[in-house]
């Protein structure tokens, strides 16, 4: 079959960039008369779709929401446990994040509350810091200060406030992805169909109900939020009015997602390629791709404002890609006029002159700032994930006037292809990352089943294409999955919701419980990074160490702190804790003897690794490696008198 029977057609003038979809141009034709109004039938029924599609978005996004929140509760029996009980049950570094709406709601005022958060010397020991540069805790002074000034203290108490804004995102999320399903095929169907497998595949689509604080569910929504509106933006022929309030919901939805989560770089760095990627194959108009450049860097200027010039932000490559596109573009600006050789050599040099510029713009930006709090993350990612190059090449055909061209997707549909294909990169480099991929691998499988375009190519390939039969399939198709899927996965949803379970942790509340009785409240604890952040969550001491992992300096203290879990001296743990201002050291019994992972790659392992020790237990090992002058530390003093067991799995030194 001809490479042209299976695309749109599209029509250019040389000089004019205006991309226009045969499909829109015929439908649109279809419902104008001869003296160029639109028949009233057509209208009502457009209008009446757009209704009830926009009832059954915002019905399903609200559904969302009561779901999760439901899950929660039953799980965790949330309403009936006690104030520490669900402080802990807020994980990790998800303990860490809620403290600072805690600390918030605490202070005496708003002002004395963000002096607090500007001054901090309770987070790290002997350390003054800015929570508000470190972090991405904006969120949580909003919401704090929205809580004092209306009315729902005697309605709502804090930490419900805190959980059902995070499940009412929810809903907003939800709603996003069904407008980008909707944008894109033409139909409220294939919404229907992207939330509803985004629902059923919710243990690998969100983790919202089990981690409710983590950056990713405040960040999520608005990034949803921000790629709909760029799909509605990439359309054609927009008024501009429309164009306008699109770009509004762009920046406003750009900068919120910015923001709130710490990696919000590489996601602006992701979604920058895939708009230099497809500009550069001539599938997205320019002007409005340059638009996207400026507010990328735009927002993260600004919350770099914010953040009180946080260096990450500054060092960031997308901030340098994007500024290196534009700079490119000032240098380069006929780059899609000419004959073929003479366009590829011009995007060759762009795509180099772009590259190096970046390089060299991050490299001067780093040297300047000395930054080196992003290392871990280039390291992680090198370690895991082998970068090559890409696939594919352009075959770029010289227009003349009024010559027909081809292309496969319309932009909207190309940018989220090739934005899926690269969150299924980054999935597979990292496991946290795929609940950005798998909720828009929703949306890209329900425009498939409801695209025109592909059921067309299905039939035109064997000899079937009638629009009549095109039509019917689109909407059968989708409607027989729907009902399938219902079918299959209803009564284990209803099952799932009927399942009542109690949060039970009772060591852990007795830790909490005498560590506020028998410590001064200046006390500084050390340990587990997880551990700690309930710690300072559930008592408010002074912690040496936290999860937040984004500073260099935290990541070498962190690394000094672990060595209660290496084959250490006593008098040196001793110094290298004191040096930190400790008091106290929590020893956990789940670190201690680990079991869980393999011999290798349990903590104590890693640490004998890197101080150059044998590991325990019957293996290999290296052959630089020596025989530890002292037992384990942690395994020393658990036994010795100068420490106390508040819990079986917990031993408190001091």
């Amino acid at each position: 079959m001809e490479v042209s029977d299976i695309m749109t057609t599209i029509r250019q003038r040389k000089g004019l960039k205006v991309t226009e979809v045969a499909e829109d141009h015929l439908s649109q034709k279809k419902n104008v008369k001869s003296d160029g109004r639109v028949p009233s039938g057509g209208k009502l029924w457009k209008r009446f779709s757009l209704i009830v599609g926009g009832i059954v978005a915002v019905s399903l996004g609200l559904l969302t929401s009561v779901y999760v929140a439901t899950l929660h509760e039953n799980d965790l029996w949330f309403s009936n446990i006690k104030e520490v009980e669900r402080e802990i049950s807020f994980r990790t570094e998800c303990g860490l994040y809620y403290s600072y709406y805690k600390q918030m709601l605490q202070a005496p005022s708003i002002r004395q509350g963000l002096h607090d958060l500007v001054h901090d010397n309770k987070t790290e020991s002997l350390r003054t810091i800015n929570i508000l540069e470190r972090m991405n805790v904006y969120q949580e002074v909003f919401l704090s200060i929205l809580y004092k000034i209306l009315p729902v203290q005697r309605y709502l108490e804090p930490v419900y406030f805190y959980i059902y804004t995070l499940f009412g995102l929810q809903a907003l999320y939800v709603i996003a992805l069904y407008i980008t399903s909707w944008l894109l095929s033409g139909t409220w169907l294939s919404g229907l169909l992207a939330a509803f497998w985004y629902i059923i595949n919710r243990i690998d689509t969100t983790r919202v109900e089990f981690t409710i604080p983590l950056r990713e569910n405040w960040a999520l929504p608005f990034f949803a939020v921000q790629i709909a509106a760029i799909t509605y933006l990439l359309r054609p022929h927009l008024q501009p009015l429309h164009e306008r309030l699109t770009l509004l919901v762009v920046f406003l939805s750009t900068f919120l997602f910015s923001l709130t989560w710490q990696f919000n770089q590489f996601m602006m760095l992701i979604q920058a390629l895939v708009l230099f990627i497809l500009d550069s194959l001539d599938m997205l108009p320019t002007a409005k791709v340059m638009m996207l450049y400026i507010i990328q860097v735009t927002a993260l200027l600004l919350v770099c404002i914010l953040q009180f010039f946080n260096s990450m932000i500054l060092g960031s490559l997308a901030i340098s890609f994007n500024v290196s596109v534009l700079l490119a573009r000032t240098i380069q600006r006929n780059l899609k006029t000419g004959g073929l050789l003479n366009r590829l050599g011009k995007l060759f040099l762009h795509v180099l002159l772009v590259l190096c510029l970046t390089l060299l713009v991050n490299n001067f930006i780093k040297k300047i700032l000395n930054l080196e709090s992003d290392e871990h993350i280039f390291k992680f990612l090198k370690a895991k994930f082998g970068f090559g190059s890409t696939s594919g090449s352009a075959n770029v055909q010289p227009i003349d006037k009024m010559e027909k061209c081809t292309v496969a997707l319309k932009p909207g549909a190309a940018y989220n292809l090739i934005h899926t294909v690269l969150f299924g990169c980054l999935a597979l480099s990292t496991m946290r990352m795929k609940y950005l991929w798998t909720s828009h691998m929703c949306v890209f499988a329900s425009f498939g089943l409801c695209s025109t375009e592909v059921w067309g190519f299905i039939l035109k390939s064997v000899h079937l294409d009638t629009p009549q039969r095109i039509c019917v399939i689109k909407y059968l198709v989708p409607i027989a999955t729907l009902l399938y899927l219902s079918h299959k996965f209803w009564p284990g949803m209803m099952d799932e919701l009927s399942e009542l379970r109690e949060f039970y942790d009772p060591d852990t509340v007795e830790l909490m419980n005498w560590i506020k009785s028998n410590t001064p409240e200046t006390a500084a604890f050390a340990g587990s990074m997880q551990l700690l952040a309930g710690v300072k969550l559930c008592t408010g001491r002074i912690l040496t160490n936290h999860p937040h992992y984004e500073d260099k300096s935290l990541r070498e203290r962190t690394k000094q702190v672990y060595q209660i879990y290496a084959k250490r001296s006593p008098e040196e743990v001793y110094r290298t804790l004191r040096s930190f201002g400790t008091d106290y050291v929590i020893l956990e019994d789940s670190i201690c003897y680990e079991r869980r992972h393999s011999r290798g790659c349990r903590l104590r392992d890693l640490l004998d690794i890197a101080n150059g020790h044998i590991m325990d237990g019957v293996g290999d090992n290296e052959p630089n490696l020596k025989p530890s002058a002292y037992p384990r530390f942690s395994s020393t003093v658990s036994s010795t008198n100068n420490s106390r067991d508040v819990r079986p799995s917990c031993h408190l030194c001091f």
